[in-house]
């Protein structure tokens, strides 16, 4: 059995692309696998700070005083929520050639020293391994050819974060396009895409 961590950080709602595959990725996910289960959380709406210095100090002392404690309250929430996963699916469209804001937020919030990664003799370890990583990166324009690929900075800043934190089995499902016809195409396309990683997350699981 698998237990899915679905994340949504699109600023839109009804009209989010990405927030439609993600949804439509765990639907069939679960037709597929019955017995597993999930956890939702929509990243728009939790109250995510950023980083100030009391978080900086918590996170980097070896006394966990209560202050310290309750400045990391939803850190260790969501970390927590990421250690009983070992499937993710993460809707992270493209802002401004990178992540929203607000899923840099939560990057901050679960990238700490002694509970998601470590450092070693020989450089930094991730401490979350085993784990599955699918992202719905939608855009309007397609980053994954040049012009626009050498301007892409969400693959390539995604895939190191995760890998930073161990997890380095991430699929990518994209959508892109701004008329109809493509729209559609685009969308066809990715479709298949969460129809043939579903299939085979339920073989992996046999």
């Amino acid at each position: 059995m698998a237990h899915i961590l679905h994340i949504d950080s699109s600023a839109r709602t009804q009209q989010s692309f990405s927030r439609k595959l993600t949804r439509e990725f765990v639907e069939t996910w679960l037709k597929l696998h019955p017995g597993d289960t999930l956890t939702y959380r929509d990243l728009n709406t939790t109250p995510l700070p950023f980083l100030d210095e009391r978080w900086v100090a918590a996170a980097f002392s070896p006394e966990q005083a209560e202050e310290h404690k309750m400045a990391l309250t939803i850190s260790n929430l969501l970390i927590d929520e990421l250690v009983a996963a070992n499937v993710l699916v993460l809707g992270v469209p493209v802002y401004n050639l990178s992540v929203p804001a607000i899923f840099k937020a939560y990057i901050d919030q679960i990238v700490r020293m002694g509970r998601t990664t470590k450092y070693t003799a020989t450089g930094p370890e991730g401490l979350l391994k085993g784990k599955q990583a699918y992202v719905i990166a939608t855009s309007g324009s397609d980053f994954s050819q040049e012009p626009l690929k050498s301007l892409d900075h969400h693959t390539p800043y995604l895939k190191a974060i995760l890998g930073f934190v161990g997890i380095s089995d991430v699929t990518f499902i994209r959508h892109f396009g701004h008329e109809p016809q493509g729209i559609e195409q685009s969308l066809a396309q990715a479709r298949g895409h969460i129809l043939n990683h579903a299939r085979q997350g339920l073989e992996t699981q046999i």
